[in-house]
């Protein structure tokens, strides 16, 4: 995998370590990873992550 730089959720509580974290693959997907389990990263494309945060906005689990 190559090196990728992590940001740090603006939602991501201030000094608690729950913590999550978004980074841009150089294939055009994203990668998201927890500060508790860091080497467990889910990869996703923006278009699917933009369907859960709008399905989640919206109140709709599924």
């Amino acid at each position: 995998m190559p090196q990728l730089t992590w940001q740090k959720s603006s939602f991501s509580g201030g000094e608690s370590e729950a913590c999550l974290y978004l980074a841009a693959a150089p294939d055009g997907t994203l990668r998201l990873r927890e500060s508790d389990a860091p080497h467990q990263v889910i990869a996703t494309t923006p278009a699917r992550l933009g369907h859960l945060i709008r399905a989640l906005k919206a109140g709709r689990s599924q």
